[in-house]
């Protein structure tokens, strides 16, 4: 089945009309773990399902969904994971003609019970086993929450939060072997393309990635496997976490500093920042990058980029410790930089794997 959903703003073929990320779902073995973690990160609740132990938490345009519903699927999936993003949704422009495709290229279906009057989401089974849900209302007024939920009386449905417009991207933790299979399950069925390729090596331990983007441009997943025969980051994310899934959730501001201040001022706790040499060495690393680097530093807030040639090209980011059983969230400002913070990467890697010798789940030898 071939289908031309292909927009103007499209960066490639975009066969299944891919439009963004509509929402994420958490679910919890125990109610009130989720919904102090959300809040923390400038989240409102919104809206109650209609029929369902479900809410929505929104800032900017990141829609989360908690699922408290017993015996549902998300139910069974935080039974085995703990706390966790148990589903994700992408925006499509036609659902039908999507789901139909996804089925034509080897898909497997997922079957999400619905209740009286409640939309039927179509999904297929992604990341461990989670549903990958194809949504093609999300126009203002017509959305899935407009038909399935009721919104909070004098609650502002669109809260600004700590100024954190959209997801920026998603990744996810694979095992050995299996970076691969789940690249062709994205450039299969979405035509996901590979924009990054990382092997990163620390002292004891290792990681390989794969960036991709989906064709909109607005759908960017990473993949991380272990590289090292050990107990490293990702090994133990994935014992930890009992399986393959999320491991971090990407937030894009337009002014991180003042989402990082007012993140603090919640109470959020972030990963440790690097040495006061990283900042010392900014400006032989970007020269004339032009970013406040004492502000920074104060924050320990990473940059990265490029600035040949007078072209800006610039990220910031700063990584929260981890706050819903081994998953953590990154903050991020994009400024004409369409990586992930590769020149971060290492000093990334290696604090991290201090922090495991200090744990005693590395070795050093």
């Amino acid at each position: 089945m071939t289908q031309d959903t292909t927009h103007p703003t499209d960066l490639f073929e975009n066969p299944m009309g891919l439009d963004g990320f509509e929402f994420v779902e958490f679910a919890s073995p125990k109610p009130g773990i989720l919904e102090p973690i959300f809040e923390l990160l400038g989240f409102t609740k919104i809206a109650v399902h209609r029929s369902k132990d479900v809410v929505l938490y929104r800032q900017g345009d990141i829609n989360f969904i908690i699922n408290n519903e017993p015996k549902s699927h998300a139910a069974y999936f935080a039974e085995e994971h703990g706390p966790c993003a148990c589903g994700l949704a992408f925006r499509v422009r036609d659902s039908h003609k999507a789901y139909a495709r996804a089925l034509e290229l080897g898909a497997q279906p997922i079957e999400i019970p619905t209740g009286p009057m409640e939309l039927h989401l179509p999904a297929i089974k992604g990341i461990g086993g989670a549903p990958l849900y194809l949504i093609d209302r999300y126009k203002e007024g017509q959305s899935i929450y407009d038909i399935d939920f009721e919104y909070l009386e004098g609650v502002d449905r669109n809260p600004v939060g700590c100024g954190f417009k959209v997801i920026d991207h998603m990744t996810h933790n694979v095992y050995r072997g299996r970076m691969d299979y789940w690249a062709r399950f994205y450039e299969t069925l979405f035509n996901f393309k590979e924009i990054r390729y990382f092997d990163i090596k620390g002292e004891y331990t290792g990681l390989k990635s794969r960036a991709l983007t989906a064709p909109d441009g607005r759908i960017r997943i990473p993949l991380n496997e272990e590289a090292s025969e050990g107990t490293g980051q990702i090994e133990e994310f994935l014992m930890a976490y009992n399986g393959e899934g999320i491991q971090h959730i990407a937030f894009a501001s337009d002014d991180l500093l003042a989402s990082w201040d007012m993140l603090k001022e919640r109470g959020l706790a972030f990963m440790t920042p690097p040495p006061d040499t990283y900042y010392e060495m900014l400006e032989e690393r970007l020269p004339g990058h032009g970013e406040p680097a004492d502000e920074l530093k104060k924050r320990g807030i990473l940059l990265d980029g490029t600035t040949e040639g007078g072209d800006l090209r610039l990220l910031l980011q700063i990584f929260s410790e981890t706050l819903i059983g081994p998953v953590f969230f990154e903050f991020i400002q994009r400024k004409k930089d369409d990586g992930f913070g590769e020149g971060n990467f290492k000093a990334l890697f290696e604090s991290m794997e201090r922090d495991q010798i200090r744990r005693g789940v590395v070795k050093a030898e």
